[in-house]
């Protein structure tokens, strides 16, 4: 691809409209009240005689279900083209196994399958990547350089305030030696602190307590400065990261997305890397923090109130900063004897071609520590039919499938990942790992599968309906509500969900 009351769940578990995967988009894309969206479309169905293989790089944001969260807090729902479904999925905790502390191998691998309870002949088939964690003692010296945006549009209590808030809070997980600069632009670009070690607490309270708003956003020239100051206290061996808070309002400089990401891919191959965190609504250029963070090797949130920048701060920011693996690419490849079709839900726009999936050159995504990834895909099983779903489009089909097959006659589905160690080079070569799903290992009945694969696909639903495919069915939105309810006590965020879910379902 280039049991029991849920008994009705997987009918919104159904079909796509065509795929769309779009790396860089410089068109406009429609504005909703300031903010701006570009559809990343859904993925089709792929019949598995044609295509057998499904690749995608991972991806860890949280920015597109942050946008829930704030949509929903204001009690309403979030455009249908803020959308991207991974990122709600990959917004929770699951209880994947860890990979143990000796591994030479950064991550575990946790595979599931389970009927769907609308159809026998379709499974649900969870692919779950778990990094490890990175002890304390291991943590790397860090060079940190925060770009600010400090234009006019940054005034009001949800933009440059919350941005003050992440800084100070942030300095509480740093070792004293770590270097800390910040960078400032608006119609000019200037350097508020050049690197600073954090036992010098006192003058980098004191520069972030200076920040004021106002003026035009030369974004472009601002990100050179940031990169400059990166260099200069380039830690070898360290963390050198450049986090970006911006309301998304470049209007001044290269303002293209392709312009942008150019330079800032240009950067990456120095060492240093990017993050980018949006803050506030009326202003965010969505697709261009999404594509300077993946351009960057970073990673893309939004951070609407204090509650958000101090979660931030807490549960993300060192793992966003440490990585333990880069350019991980995905590859699915199922069974031709068993499987008739596939859909993978989400990850539109990390498509990778199947023949690039080896081809170490090509940039892909990125681990953090702790971080997980999970994908959820529908197999449709031989014998079964497609669903039929009015106005959904033809499957991707044609030629027979005349490349190698790698999958065992005796597996279900074989996942191949493929990854690069995080001080490897753009031409060194990568390193792979694969793990297969047996017949014999999918659940009895999605009553029985485990927790964290049921709470996966009903996320990947709730997504399916937030974003108006074609196959979402509102009316299912009870079975939703039971699967929500059951698990809200696991922990928190968990609960969070449950919470908003119950406010906004009326408007669904």
């Amino acid at each position: 691809m280039d049991a029991s009351d849920d008994a009705s769940l997987s009918a919104v578990f159904v079909g796509a409209p065509p795929t769309v995967t779009p790396s860089i988009i410089d068109e406009e894309p429609p504005v909703r009240d300031g903010d701006r969206y570009a559809a990343v479309g859904t993925n089709p169905f792929v019949m598995v005689a044609h295509d057998p293989v499904s690749t995608f790089a991972t991806d860890a944001d949280t920015a597109s279900y942050d946008l829930f969260v704030r949509y929903a807090n204001a009690g309403g729902l979030p455009d249908p083209d803020s959308v991207r479904l991974e990122d709600y999925v990959n917004y929770f905790d699951y209880d994947y196994p860890a990979a143990p502390p000796d591994s030479d191998v950064p991550f575990s691998v946790a595979l599931a399958a389970a009927p769907s309870p609308f159809d026998a002949q379709t499974l649900l088939y969870r692919v779950g990547i778990s990094g490890k964690q990175a002890p304390a003692s291991e943590k790397k010296p860090a060079n940190l350089v925060y770009l600010v945006d400090v234009s006019g549009s940054m005034q009001g209590p949800d933009r440059l305030p919350l941005v003050q808030q992440l800084l100070r809070q942030s300095l509480d997980l740093l070792a004293p030696e770590d270097l800390v600069s910040i960078v400032s632009y608006a119609s000019d670009t200037r350097v508020r602190l050049a690197p600073t070690r954090v036992s010098e607490r006192r003058s980098i309270i004191s520069a972030i307590d200076a920040l004021g708003a106002g003026g035009s956003t030369a974004g472009a020239s601002g990100i050179e400065l940031a990169y400059a100051q990166a260099s200069q206290g380039f830690i070898q061996g360290g963390l050198n990261h450049v986090i970006l808070c911006t309301d998304g309002d470049f209007n001044v400089g290269a303002s293209s997305n392709q312009a942008l990401v150019e330079l800032i891919v240009a950067k990456r191959r120095t060492g240093i890397t990017m993050t980018a965190l949006g803050f506030g609504s009326g202003n965010l250029n969505d697709g261009m923090l999404e594509a300077v963070s993946n351009a960057g090797n970073g990673f893309y949130g939004v951070i609407s109130s204090e509650g958000q920048a101090a979660d931030y701060v807490r549960e993300r920011l060192l793992s966003t900063l440490s990585l333990i693996a880069k350019d991980v690419k995905v590859q699915v490849e199922l069974n031709p004897e068993l499987v008739l079709a596939y859909r993978l839900l989400g990850y539109e726009n990390r498509a990778i071609a199947d023949r690039d999936f080896r081809n170490d050159v090509v940039d892909a995504g990125e681990i953090g520590a702790g971080h997980q990834v999970t994908a959820v895909y529908e197999l449709i099983l031989s014998g079964g039919s497609l669903p039929e779903v009015r106005g959904a489009p033809p499957p991707s089909n044609g030629e027979a499938y005349a490349g190698e097959r790698e999958i065992g006659a005796g597996e279900l589905a074989r996942v191949k990942l493929r990854y690069k160690a995080v001080d490897a080079g753009a031409t060194d070569a990568a390193l792979e790992v694969s793990s297969s799903l047996s017949p014999e290992q999918i659940a009895t009945d999605f009553g029985a599968a485990d927790a964290d694969l049921r709470w996966a696909s009903a996320v990947a639903v709730f997504a399916e309906i937030l974003k108006h495919s074609p196959y979402a069915q509102p009316e299912r939105l009870e079975e939703l509500a039971r699967v929500f309810a059951e698990q809200a006590a696991r922990d928190p965020v968990r609960a969070e969900l449950y919470e908003l879910f119950e406010q906004v379902r009326s408007k669904l």
